[in-house]
């Protein structure tokens, strides 16, 4: 298994100031070195000064987004090769938010992915089911037809990451017991492995939805839990240390 992934999603959070934050997390993780790899996603506006924070440092600086073409009359949009310019070395794809909001399909994150390996981007994929799926019992449908419509069979052998983000549980302060968690990160596992062949059985799996210092530890150690996808917490150096200690 590949070694575990925090990565932080500071969503639309964050001004210059704020930086101060991804400063005190490196300096932390340079007196006492994480077992985790460390991540912080950052609005598009950060993301060239959040790299320039944390280079050389163990903190991998990363987007929150990106558009599947290099380029183009997209008015707002920002591509894959634009944040590597930057000096991201991950993008989010395919967040609830984004499939909510934006009305984001399989087929537009499965592209977006690409797009990140094309640029030389580690793509985090985000999957999750909505609390009326999962309280009609599909949530294992729901989530596994997503790894298959958002995970394309090219990532195979790319650095690739699965974030599992239950919907109902993003900054709700709710989370699904451990055996739920288990259950679909298994599920997950299975999915990438039918999606990627042998490649699947190395993916790192994170689990992302009201992440907290309270409750990282027991998440963290389930099984197939390869880590996390933190929001709120991530905002805060002090908060965001301790989920990654957890690990």
């Amino acid at each position: 298994m590949t070694t575990h992934l925090i990565a932080g999603n500071w969503k639309m959070n964050g001004l210059g100031a704020d930086l101060a934050e991804a400063s005190a997390l490196a300096a932390a993780l340079k007196a006492e070195p994480a077992r985790a790899r460390v991540a912080l996603c950052a609005p598009a506006t950060l993301v060239e000064r959040m790299a320039r924070t944390v280079v050389g440092t163990a903190v991998i600086a990363g987007g929150e987004d990106c558009h599947a073409e290099v380029s183009g009359a997209f008015t707002g949009d920002i591509s894959a090769e634009m944040l590597a310019e930057a000096g991201a070395a991950m993008v989010i794809v395919g967040h609830s938010e984004r499939r909510t909001y934006h009305g984001e399909t399989d087929a537009i994150v499965a592209a977006k992915a690409l797009a990140a390996r094309r640029a030389g981007l580690e793509p985090i994929i985000c999957v999750g089911e909505t609390l009326a799926e999962r309280e009609a019992g599909r949530a294992l449908e729901v989530v596994n037809a997503q790894i298959a419509g958002s995970v394309p069979a090219a990532l195979a052998g790319s650095p690739v990451t699965v974030a599992y983000e239950p919907v109902w549980a993003i900054g709700t302060g709710l989370t699904p017991t451990t055996p739920q968690i288990e259950e679909v990160h298994q599920a997950i596992r299975a999915a990438l492995v039918k999606a990627l062949g042998q490649a699947g059985k190395g993916v790192a799996i994170l689990y992302g939805g009201s992440v907290k210092p309270a409750n990282a530890a027991e998440i963290l150690h389930a099984d197939e839990v390869g880590g996390a996808l933190v929001g709120g917490a991530s905002l805060k150096a002090a908060d965001f240390l301790q989920i990654v200690r957890a690990a």
